[in-house]
């Protein structure tokens, strides 16, 4: 057999299912795909960091004698290029361009698909009468075979496969894709089990610290996770081997949730999961305030600043601007859940749909309509002495930290030049909750 293996999230050779289930011949490649690149800034860190990771992949694979073929433009154009195949082999993914795309190729040559960057295929875990899931809990315990497991079997590579010589030779440069290079954070240039060696030296910590977005308590491995240099059941196997990791292997399930969630329910990815009928006030000035992060509420604008200059957010901090902009500021959930895929480095699509749907109480188990984050309140907890706001916002290092975390405080000072609220908080709280009270559920 001839195969083409079409790395897409899964840029790694270990634990790698289509080098596993590959035969025979094979051509490896990746698409920089232009359907894709030609909506991102030319500043996207994230295309760099693709780059250098297909890069590395390509070394891999010729340790292995192999190679990797790389692309730049419409994969369907590609692939109709690309004679004498039998079978394309690929991970899946479940968005609706990627379905899309796939149904595309598939017309041009026949295609393989594989679980390969979660843990379990959601077309296998049922409830009793056959139905999906739709509240993390029960589903979670339902997978009590898997997460009380002390290990998840890897792929091995098939490492008697041979190399198809492709005459393509030339490798795209970043400049070339119109793309500029940029610095990256120092975690995204260390390698992923490195990250989760340090990771595991904490984990006893986790559950505590994993909330104060000041401190160093998560894993940092979001991004390589994202884009699969590291797999979910690399991740499992490492981690369990460690006293305290319960909590962490039930956020791994969170993103297992949601993306079983997308693939049971894919209109989600664009109508509210329970098919209510919000309505939306979507103030056009307040959502560039929002992701300016010129709100005159120092939280949520240090959070937006934040990603907008690193492209980063803490999880605490996601769900209180996701919270703040739908229920505060009554904007629909799908405006923000589009910024945060044009800046999220570890931006995937099934879990910042159902993180954004549980936010403004649309989606699958979320929060419930009443509750909604007091900004000040969470800045108090989490940040009291103000260290991530005032590492940000410079020119509050010389406010008292309480008066950050006070309605109006900031505003007060007449030696600090800071934005006006453009919404007050209990205000905006009691508009919501009647919103949301009034709003249609279907029959």
């Amino acid at each position: 057999m001839r195969e083409i293996l079409w790395f897409r999230r899964d840029l790694r050779i270990n634990d790698n299912a289509i080098l596993a289930h590959a035969k025979d011949e094979v051509l490896p490649i990746f698409i920089f795909d232009t359907n894709i690149l030609s909506k991102l800034p030319k500043e996207d860190k994230r295309v760099c960091f693709i780059y250098q990771s297909v890069l590395h992949l390509k070394k891999q694979l010729q340790e292995i004698c192999l190679d990797l073929a790389i692309f730049y433009g419409n994969p369907k154009e590609i692939f109709s290029s690309l004679k004498g195949f039998d079978r394309v082999l690929c991970s899946v993914d479940f968005d609706d361009y990627a379905l899309n795309r796939d149904q595309e190729i598939e017309k041009i040559i026949p295609m393989s698909r594989f679980y390969d960057s979660y843990l379990i295929e959601p077309k296998t875990h049922l409830k009793k009468d056959g139905t999906p899931y739709r509240v993390f809990t029960p589903f979670y315990n339902a997978l009590e075979y898997l997460w009380q497991s002390d290990e998840i079997e890897l792929f091995h590579p098939n490492l008697a496969l041979k190399k198809i010589t492709f005459e393509y030779n030339t490798i795209p440069s970043l400049e070339g894709m119109g793309f500029k290079e940029q610095s990256l954070p120092l975690f995204l240039t260390q390698k992923p089990h490195k990250l989760l060696e340090e990771f595991s030296k904490k984990i006893q910590n986790y559950q505590h610290d994993r909330d104060y977005f000041h401190l160093d308590g998560t894993s940092k491995l979001s991004v390589h996770l994202r884009f699969g240099l590291i797999s979910p059941r690399e991740i499992f196997n490492f981690i369990k081997r460690f006293k305290g990791s319960d909590f962490f292997i039930r956020e791994l399930f969170w993103r297992e949730f949601y993306n079983y969630i997308l693939f049971h329910f894919p209109k989600s990815e664009f109508e509210n999961f329970n098919r209510s009928e919000v309505e939306w006030e979507d103030n056009e000035d307040d959502f560039k305030a929002w992701c300016e992060g010129n709100t005159g509420v120092p939280i949520i604008d240090a959070s937006m600043r934040y990603l907008n200059l690193t492209g980063l957010m803490h999880n605490r901090l996601r769900m209180v601007v996701s919270s703040f902009l739908t229920k505060n500021l009554l904007i629909d959930w799908r405006w923000g859940e589009r910024y945060f895929a044009l800046k999220l480095l570890d931006y995937d699509a099934s879990s910042n749909i159902g993180s954004w749907q549980w936010a403004s109480s649309t989606g699958a188990d979320s929060v419930p309509y009443f509750r909604i984050f007091n900004p000040y309140l969470q800045s108090q907890k989490w940040d009291k002495d103000a260290i991530f706001i005032k590492s940000v916002l410079k020119e509050l290092q010389e406010v008292e930290s309480k008066t950050i975390h006070i309605e109006g405080g900031v505003q007060n000072s007449l030696f600090i030049d800071y934005p006006q609220l453009i919404v007050k908080n209990m205000e905006s709280k009691k508009r919501a909750i009647k919103r949301f009270e009034e709003t249609k559920s279907p029959h």
